[in-house]
């Protein structure tokens, strides 16, 4: 069984990043999932969905300085409830998105991207030789084209 969900909204405010006490980097988004749909009166009607989410480590930090209150997000992500109960003894639950992957929607905007450096890169640890480059095809089909 798997809960992995898409969802397409806008930051309702810029990343929050913070650091926990042994220094990996975490950030909380607030990201607002609007629908529109036409009733059976025939008139639009819209609902908007609130959602949290948490990000990790690099991706954490980048999303942090690449994105703001307002821009267009696509998230891919699990599901997962967190329960706890008060000082006051109330049972609380929320339900929030562990975001796997985050990145700009090209619907209405452009964006230029800028590769990073991964702490985990194989030509990063010592001894290693870069992976061989791909050897080009020569056999593309009718419908394929090379890139």
């Amino acid at each position: 069984m798997s809960n992995n969900v898409t969802l397409i909204g806008n930051l309702v405010e810029d990343p929050e990043l913070r650091f926990t006490p042994s220094g990996v980097a975490m950030a909380k988004i607030r990201l607002a999932v609007n629908r529109r749909w036409r009733g059976q009166d025939g008139e639009w009607q819209e609902d908007t969905s609130f959602f949290n989410g948490t990000l990790w480590r690099e991706q954490a930090e980048t999303a942090a300085e690449s994105l703001q209150k307002g821009t267009r997000v696509i998230v891919v992500g699990r599901l997962e409830q967190r329960s706890w109960e008060t000082p006051e003894g109330e049972k609380r639950s929320v339900v929030e998105v562990a975001i796997d992957e985050i990145g700009p929607s090209l619907r209405w905007a452009t964006a230029t991207v800028n590769k990073t450096q991964r702490s985990d890169d194989w030509a990063s640890r010592p001894g290693s030789s870069p992976a061989p480059a791909p050897t080009p095809r020569d056999d593309y089909g009718p419908d394929e084209a090379p890139f």
